[in-house]
């Protein structure tokens, strides 16, 4: 079972084998490499470990880079966990650690910390202070301190990065057919069941409002969508609309869920929505009627793909 730790906390006592990375979205490019990592981990008895910086170090070094991430760190631990990672460990990115030279780093983070034995790493990965160090620099550290380095090929990281930068497009644009192509698995929101407006429920589809947490989540193009959640065990299927209700004029950007014949109690849950299908755009109607007659249709066409889809 995959466990995400903080570093600091952590010291390997087993032989690991390493790669580093985001791995923001774990797609279908990235789980390549996962899979690679963690069957030559079962292969040579060695636990499978991913270190990942957070903040991204974007985030730290760009002020205002404004970078939207594709996954939470708890999502991306879930993923990693259904693949059977042994371990994401978090590394905290501040300014004083990205001037750790690289020998420091391979010193303190993979030998004395992860205990590594091998480290997956892309062909043009650098690091260390200025990341001035490169792989063959690593592969020197490598023979130093005891452990082997296996190069990703550049056709492995260019499929990685092409498909990170189609699938926040995708999501930018909705086009959330695409972006689960590329990630292998449905987009995912995770949040919290807030209390809203009930303005659902005044008008017959009342819906569950998701709080989000975490400001640095891509959050796809306002609209309506298919989505489904497991709730007590049990999957239940919905619509959820994203953005800010012009009808009612809305100015706050909501995330609301109706789900289909489901009336328990939610509030204060948190749940995982995953997307699976876009309905239409946000629409401004001319009258509360106008949307509940809206509203009946995106209903009739959500349980019509259902039904074709998935059952």
């Amino acid at each position: 079972m995959s466990k995400i730790k903080n570093i600091s906390a952590y010291k390997s006592s087993e032989p690991t084998i390493v790669t580093i990375g985001t791995f923001d979205g774990v797609h279908v490019g990235h789980q390549k490499i996962v899979n690679r990592l963690i069957n030559f981990g079962k292969q040579a008895q060695l636990k499978s470990v991913i270190l990942t910086f957070f903040p991204h170090p974007r985030m730290v070094l760009q002020k205002d880079s404004g970078i939207k991430l594709i996954n939470t760190i708890n999502e991306r631990g879930a993923i990693l966990d259904a693949l059977g990672l042994d371990y994401l460990l978090i590394k905290k990115f501040t300014k004083a650690f990205s001037r750790l030279s690289a020998e420091d780093f391979v010193k303190t983070i993979l030998i004395e910390k992860l205990n590594a034995k091998k480290v997956i790493i892309g062909y043009d990965h650098r690091f260390g202070r200025n990341r001035n160090a490169d792989i063959n620099d690593l592969k020197k550290f490598g023979e130093l301190y005891g452990f082997e380095v296996e190069e990703i090929s550049a056709q492995d990281i260019n499929d990685v990065a092409v498909s990170s930068t189609k699938i926040r497009k995708a999501l930018e644009e909705g086009d959330i057919t695409k972006a689960n192509a590329f990630l292998g698995y449905p987009f995912m929101l995770t949040g919290k069941v807030v209390e809203g407006k009930a303005l659902g429920r005044q008008i017959d589809y009342p819906t569950a409002n998701i709080y989000i947490e975490e400001n640095y989540k891509l959050i796809p193009k306002h609209g309506s969508y298919i989505v489904s959640s497991i709730i007590n065990k049990k999957i239940v299927y919905g619509m959820m609309n994203i953005g800010c209700n012009p009808t009612v004029d809305g100015d706050d950007v909501t995330i609301e869920v109706h789900f289909f014949n489901f009336n328990k109690n939610i509030y204060n849950k948190t749940i995982q929505i995953d997307l699976l299908h876009r309905l239409r755009d946000e629409q401004k109607f001319d009258s509360v009627e106008a949307l509940k007659a809206q509203l009946l249709q995106d209903k009739e066409a959500s349980l019509q793909y259902i039904k074709s889809h998935f059952n």
